[in-house]
This record gives structure tokens, C-alpha cells and sequence, in this order.
């Protein structure tokens, strides 16, 4: 990592609230997968946006393959830049892989955490005994050598699925974002992804969740929302949305700020 890490992964503080409020984006985007979302908080909220270290907006030369071969070092990085600016409690927002890296933040550290709020989240992709993730492994396998062969193609042909609602101005953002990770970057960090089990530490988490999910997600069922809401140590809701797709942050961004205010008030 560079010499400074809020430098490195473009860290923001914008709004003129009293409390944090933290917007963390998945794999395949990076911050501005926010930029329909912001302007509903930043009146409320001293609102904190980074890039992970794996998205296409960061040097790549930063990402560590050693180092980031599993989500901790991903934690250290979020809890790092909350202590470098200060925070000593805020609600945190995670999309899909960031809602993992919360998960385990929170164990790590719960007093920094007033809430979580978790879009498109899942402990485990890959189906298991007694455990629907959505995933078969060779299906994944199958994925990754499409990936491997020609990721330009693959991108154009994930992009429409993840998105899921027809609007055409989400494909496109996402593809964008999606193209400008390092082909071998993204294939690396999909693995890590896909090989993760949080299942077992869900138990540990005391702060108090609220899931979003949407009526239909290629990559997480709705079965598994229920699951965390289930399996998670604290008190813990689950907002549907009806709407489909991986990134109602982009495809819906009105009726998403609808359900984060709801989830932040409660």
C-alpha cells in the first residue's frame, strides 16, 4: 500500500451531519456507484466513501496478492481509515463483498458500529449441505475460466445479469466500472469471494443488522437473507425491495435511499 492509505484509496468525507454514515461499494465498482445515493444523506450525515483496494479506480501497483488473499487484510484497511479520521461510531452501509468486510469489522471492533445495513450480502456463495449460497462449484469454476479466456467478454455478458431490471444506463455504468479492474486483480479477488465462509462467525456479530435485498439477485437468493437474519448475534430486520438486481444502488437509487432511511431511523 502507499505511503498514505487515505490518499491511496481515495477517501472522502462529504455532507454536513453530526453522525458518520459509511457507503462501502462491492467488487466490479467502486465509490461512484454512490453518486445517485449521496445527495439523500449528505444534508444528514458526514458521509465517509473509499474505493476497496481492488477496484478499478486505485493504483493497482497497491494491491498486495499476498496480503489480500483473504478479507482481513480488507478489514484492516476500513478500520484503519475510520481511526485515521477520527470515528468513533458510525452506521456503515456494504454492498455485497463490503458487507462481508463489515460483518467482520463489527466482530472485530462493535463499539465503532451503531448499525449495519447490508445490500446483496452473503456469508457463503456456494451451495452446501443443508445451505442454498446459489452456487454450484463448477459452476463457479466455469466462470472463473470464462474470466480467464476473455475477460472483456465476460464483462459485457455479466454486467445485464447482475444488473437484472432493463436499465440500460446501469449495464453500462457497471461495465465500465467492471472493465477498469485488472482482469487478473478481478479473477483473484472473485476467488477470494467465493472461497470465504463467514457462516461461522455470524453468531458473533452484536450489532444490530438490517438486510436489503431485492426480489431477485443473480448472485445472492433470497433465501440467504433470511439466513443472516436468522444467524446473525444481534437484533437484525431484512427490507425487500421490489426490484431486481445485484446494484438497486444503480438501477433504483430513489426507492434504495427510501429503504436506507427506514433502515437508519429504526
Amino acid at each position: 500500500m502507499g505511503p498514505n492509505l487515505l490518499d491511496a484509496l481515495n477517501v472522502r468525507v462529504v455532507g454536513s451531519g453530526k453522525k458518520f454514515l459509511v457507503l462501502a461499494h462491492g467488487l466490479g465498482t467502486d465509490q461512484s456507484v454512490w453518486s445517485r445515493i449521496l445527495p439523500y444523506f449528505r444534508s444528514h450525515y458526514k458521509v465517509i466513501l473509499y474505493d476497496l483496494v481492488c477496484a478499478g479506480s486505485v493504483n493497482p501497483d497497491y494491491f498486495d496478492f499476498r496480503r489480500y488473499n483473504s478479507l482481513d487484510a480488507y478489514v484492516d484497511d476500513l478500520l484503519q481509515i475510520l481511526d485515521s479520521l477520527g470515528v468513533d461510531r458510525c452506521f456503515y452501509v456494504g454492498h455485497s463483498l463490503s458487507s462481508m468486510i463489515g460483518i467482520l469489522a463489527a466482530i472485530r471492533r462493535p463499539e465503532l458500529f451503531s448499525k449495519l445495513i447490508l445490500i446483496g450480502a452473503s456469508p457463503r456463495f456456494l451451495n452446501d449441505k443443508d445451505y442454498h449460497g446459489g452456487f454450484e462449484e463448477g459452476e463457479i469454476e466455469k466462470v472463473f475460466l470464462a474470466m480467464e479466456a476473455n475477460y472483456e467478454a465476460w464483462v459485457n455478458g455479466f454486467a445485464p445479469l447482475a444488473v437484472g431490471a432493463d436499465v440500460p444506463a446501469a449495464v453500462r455504468e457497471f461495465s465500465r466500472t467492471l472493465f477498469n479492474v485488472r482482469p487478473d486483480i478481478s479473477l483473484f479477488v472473485s476467488r477470494t469471494v467465493f472461497n470465504s465462509d463467514l457462516r461461522g462467525v455470524l453468531g458473533l456479530v452484536k450489532v444490530p443488522c438490517c438486510i436489503i435485498q431485492t426480489a431477485k439477485d443473480v448472485s445472492v437468493p433470497t433465501s440467504v437473507a433470511m439466513y443472516l437474519k436468522e444467524h446473525l448475534g444481534g437484533r437484525n430486520t431484512v427490507e425487500m425491495m421490489n426490484v431486481e438486481g445485484h446494484l438497486p444502488h444503480l438501477s433504483a437509487p430513489a426507492l434504495l435511499a427510501h429503504h436506507l432511511n427506514r433502515a437508519l431511523a429504526r
